[in-house]
């Protein structure tokens, strides 16, 4: 039997779109004598849909939509089966169920609800769905189907050395002697989440002994980025089939003939990049635009930010603004322009010199007998995002934020100064992986300005500032953040694994700590390691931590 993975980019809520994804791809799938399509977790409403849930009207146009689908490919020789959601029975006291339904020339053989519902990291499922309580094999030509639904196939306890559920749903289904393990999927990206993803579904393969297909989502939803990357493992966990990264597509295999493959080849910043390029690109153009703006300050993250933004959305719908104040070097401005110019974008300059007098001069009674500090340097942040919002108000352009991961980690960014803007594109990369990454995209070309990448970070807010000036080099602080933030190790783990003095790692806690109300006030973070900030991250603003 020939099945195909049909991996759609869904958007929350545009019913008519996604259904015309679904429709075109059952389409073409039949046209390449496919008996089965497989589309990903809730495609036809869209992941994550949130409390949209909690909306009976919204739930109601799910099972329309069911309706019209059915009814859309009921002279189709392939069957359907695809992922939404559904009202919950009244006793759940839930409101819907995350459901796979299985279409057959417009009749339904099959509702699978999904038993295993996550409540960790950016998933909240049991806040919204009624879990399944048994699960039942499904026939289609003779041909017998395990059907789950994502989470339901994470708790091998052969794989993870933890289970986070007491049952395993595939044990249950493997009593009822099916044939072949499909897996509707919207597992979001993060680093090495894919090889994580084949190791699993692969252990899984050989110990039920029946090949394996997962169809997983692709493309942006706010925070979250999928990948795509659908599987089809044989029977002993060798690859025999899969769907292209950061891409939508459409892969038709048989599942009991095909021979192995090598597993696509995955490279960290590479697909930093791409996971980068395709969250921003959906997020500006779900959103309803289609230009951003970024304030390029002759520094490495805006020059990686505008880079991905041209990627995401082409060069003529971005715009480079240069905001030079008392303290920018001559050579930030020219490596400013330098870069628009390889990127091909527009740059404009405009001096806050003037404005920034202008503040002073307006303060001068209220600060008389103070020393400048901070506050001065923020006022220059400060204008700069008046400036941008302007813009993008008069331009219906989206600014995109510029800070790094270990920037809003610690707090070297300031509230309506940089980190005004709709999204931080880079907020969960920390600045030795920014700095990979553009060495990655300068490989063959000069994208980035070598000047650039090679100047001592600085924010130019006063004269001859560098970041050393307040922090720990890069080199040093990233490992503490990646071990605190991400991992929750504890100062002295970190200080014993990484040889660092107990004090200075001592002294990063306490300003990750004490940054926790910047960061709640932040634009969405795109998601590319296991743990930033965000949804998936939540600790209380007003606290006392002993470090």
């Amino acid at each position: 039997m020939k099945i195909a993975l049909a991996q759609i980019n869904p958007t929350v809520g545009d019913f008519t779109g996604n259904l015309e994804k679904i429709i075109a791809s059952s389409r073409r799938a039949a046209a390449s004598g496919a008996r089965l399509i497989v589309f990903s977790e809730l495609a036809i409403c869209g992941y994550p849909p949130a409390d949209f849930l909690e909306k009976p009207s919204f739930l109601a146009r799910c099972r329309a939509a069911v309706d019209e689908l059915a009814e859309a490919t009921r002279a189709l020789p392939t069957a359907v089966l695809a992922g939404v959601a559904l009202p919950a029975p009244s006793e759940t006291g839930k409101p819907a169920v995350n459901a796979a339904v299985l279409l057959d020339a417009g009749r339904v053989l099959l509702e699978q609800h999904k038993r295993l519902l996550p409540f960790y990291d950016v998933f909240d499922e049991q806040r919204y769905f009624a879990a399944a309580r048994s699960q039942q094999v499904v026939e289609l030509d003779g041909l017998r189907l395990a059907i789950t639904i994502c989470e339901d196939a994470w708790n091998d306890k052969n794989f993870w050395p933890r289970r986070l559920y007491r049952i395993d749903p595939m044990e249950e289904l493997m009593e009822q002697r099916p044939s072949l393990h499909i897996n509707l999927s919207s597992s979001p990206f993060w680093h090495s989440k894919r090889a994580t993803r084949r190791k699993m579904l692969a252990s899984i393969a050989r110990r039920d002994g029946i090949p394996v297909l997962m169809c997983n989502q692709v493309g942006g939803n706010d925070s979250l980025i999928f990948d795509g990357s659908s599987l089809a493992l044989n029977a002993r966990g060798d690859v025999i089939a899969q769907g292209a990264s950061f891409a939508e597509d459409l892969v038709i295999v048989d599942p009991f003939a095909e021979p192995a493959v090598a597993p696509a080849a995955e490279e960290d910043d590479a697909a930093a990049w791409q996971a980068l390029v395709l969250g921003t690109r959906d997020y500006v153009r779900k959103c309803g635009f289609k230009k951003a703006l970024v304030g390029l300050s002759g520094g490495i993250d805006s020059a990686l930010v505008a880079a991905i933004a041209r990627d995401a959305l082409g060069a003529e719908n971005v715009l480079g603004i240069g905001m030079p104040s008392p303290y920018s070097s001559a050579g930030s401005i020219d490596d400013s322009r330098k870069l628009a110019a390889n990127l091909g974008i527009r740059f404009e300059l405009i001096g806050i010199s003037g404005l920034f007098a202008e503040f002073t001069h307006a303060l001068e009674p209220l600060f008389a007998g103070t020393r400048p500090d901070t506050t001065e340097e923020n006022i220059q942040s400060r204008i700069r995002g008046d400036l941008l919002m302007a813009l993008s108000n008069k331009f219906s352009a989206l600014v995109l934020t510029t800070g790094n991961k270990s920037e809003m980690a610690v707090g070297y960014c300031t509230l309506y100064g940089d980190m005004v803007g709709a999204l931080a594109v880079i907020g969960d990369l920390v600045k030795t992986r920014v700095y990979s990454v553009c060495r990655w995209l300068n490989r063959e070309t000069e994208v980035i300005p070598w000047a650039i990448l090679e100047k001592p970070p600085s924010a130019e807010l006063r004269p001859d500032q560098k970041d050393t000036d307040s922090l720990p080099p890069y080199e040093v602080l990233d490992p503490i953040l990646e071990a605190y933030v991400e991992r929750y190790e504890t100062p002295e783990q970190i200080a014993a694994a990484n040889g660092f003095a107990l004090d200075l790692v001592q002294q990063v806690v306490r300003l990750v700590e004490r940054s926790e109300y910047k960061r709640q006030q932040a634009a969405p973070v795109l998601k590319v390691t296991s743990k930033s900030f965000g949804m998936g991250r939540r600790f209380p603003i007003a606290v006392k931590v002993q470090v």
